[in-house]
C-alpha cells in the first residue's frame, strides 16, 4: 500500500513538472512571437510556420489576420487594382466621380472596371469617404491608403473596430512591390509571384527592341489649364516603372520643391507658377493621365516655350489611365511607349 502510495505521489511529481515545463515553452513561444512582431519593419508581413496567422506591419501598428480573408473592402481606389489583378476577394471599393477622362460610369478606373463588375465589386461610394457604406459591406478586411486624394485616414479609428484595417502607402512602391505585400498578407503570395513574373517579361521584351527618345526624361502630370504640373520622383510607381524600362529620370531642382498642399509625399512635387518651368529640366517630356490631344497644348504654352523637352519637339502623351499605375494601366503604359518608341523606330 504504502509503495502504490509513493509511486502515485511520484506520478503527480511528473505530471506537475510536465505541465510546469509546458507552461514555459508555451511563455517563451509566446514572447518571441510578440518580440517578431515588434521587430518587423513598415511593409513587412511576419507569418507563422503553418501560413497563419500573418501580421502586416503599418504606420499604425501591426495588422493580424488569423485566416484568408473573404470580404475585403478597398477604400482606395489606387490600391483595387492591384487587389483585382492577384485575384483577391474583393467585394467592394471606394470610387471616384464617374464619367470622366479616368473612370467610368461606376467611378471605376477605366483599365479595371469592366473586370471588377464582372467580380460584383460594389462601388460603395464615389469620392466623399463613407464609414457606413464601408461597414454594410461586412468586410473582415479593411485596406486604407496612407496618402493620395483616396486617403480615408479620417475614418481609421472608426473602422479598426470594424474589422482588421491596414494602412498602405502606394506612394513610395511600384504595383509590384504592393502586389508582393499584399500578396503575402492575404494568402495570394503565388498570384502576385506569378504576375509580377508575367509582367517582368513585358519589361524585358521592351528593353530589348526600344530606341529610347532623348534624355534624361520629365514625367508629368500636366493641369489642363496650363499653370503646372505633378512631377513624378524616381520613388513614385511611374518613376520607378520607367527607370525599369530604360528611361533616365531628370533631376527635379530643389528649387521646385517644398509645396505639400496635397500632403507630404515622396511620389509626386508639385511645380507651379515660377517654379514650374523649371521643374522642367528633361529632353523628353511624358504627359500621364493625357491623350495625345495634350501634346499640342504643352507645345503652344509659351510659358514653357524655352523647356529642352519643347525645344526638341519630343513631348509624348501616354494615356488617360496612366493617373494610377497597377497591372492593368501599367501594361496599356508600357504598349503605348512600344507603339512610340520601337515600332516608330524599326
Amino acid at each position: 500500500m504504502q509503495k502504490k502510495t509513493v509511486q502515485a505521489f511520484l506520478s503527480l511529481c511528473l505530471i506537475a513538472v510536465c505541465s510546469l515545463l509546458s507552461a514555459c515553452n508555451d511563455k517563451t513561444e509566446n514572447v518571441q512571437h510578440i518580440d517578431l512582431r515588434s521587430q518587423l519593419k513598415i511593409d513587412e508581413v511576419h507569418k507563422e510556420v503553418s501560413g497563419w496567422p500573418r501580421t502586416l506591419m503599418t504606420s499604425k501598428g501591426p495588422v493580424t489576420l488569423n485566416k484568408p480573408p473573404k470580404r475585403i473592402v478597398s477604400t482606395s481606389i489606387s490600391i483595387t487594382g492591384t487587389l483585382l489583378a492577384i485575384d483577391a476577394p474583393l467585394v467592394g471599393t471606394g470610387a471616384t466621380i464617374p464619367n470622366t477622362n479616368i473612370s467610368d460610369d461606376d467611378g471605376f478606373f477605366i483599365q479595371w472596371g469592366a473586370l471588377a463588375r464582372k467580380r460584383n465589386v460594389q462601388a460603395l461610394y464615389q469620392t466623399e469617404h463613407n464609414a457606413e457604406a464601408v461597414i454594410q459591406a461586412n468586410p473582415d478586411l479593411i485596406i486604407i491608403s496612407a496618402t493620395g486624394g483616396d486617403s480615408a485616414l479620417k475614418l481609421y479609428d472608426q473602422l479598426k473596430d470594424i474589422a482588421p484595417t491596414a494602412v498602405i502607402n502606394y506612394g513610395d512602391k511600384s504595383w509590384m512591390e504592393l502586389a508582393e505585400e499584399l500578396g503575402n498578407f492575404i494568402g495570394l503570395e503565388s498570384n502576385a509571384s506569378s504576375l509580377v513574373n508575367e509582367f517582368d517579361k513585358q519589361i524585358e521584351q521592351f528593353k530589348a527592341n526600344a530606341l529610347l527618345p532623348p534624355q534624361p526624361t520629365t514625367a508629368v502630370v500636366y493641369y489642363q489649364d496650363g499653370t503646372g504640373a505633378n512631377v513624378w520622383t524616381a520613388e513614385s510607381a511611374q518613376g520607378q516603372l520607367l527607370t525599369r524600362l530604360g528611361f533616365s529620370l531628370a533631376a527635379i531642382p530643389d528649387s521646385v520643391r517644398g509645396d505639400i498642399s496635397m500632403g507630404k509625399r515622396n511620389d509626386i512635387v508639385i511645380a507651379s507658377g515660377e517654379r514650374f518651368p523649371d521643374a522642367m529640366t528633361g529632353n523628353t517630356l511624358l504627359l500621364f493621365a493625357a491623350e495625345p490631344s495634350q501634346e499640342e497644348m504643352v507645345k503652344a504654352n509659351t510659358y514653357l516655350a524655352e523647356i529642352p523637352s519643347v525645344r526638341h519637339n519630343s513631348i509624348y502623351a501616354v494615356g488617360n489611365d496612366t493617373f494610377r499605375l497597377d497591372y492593368y494601366s501599367a501594361s496599356n503604359l508600357i504598349h503605348r511607349l512600344t507603339e512610340l518608341f520601337i515600332k516608330n523606330h524599326q
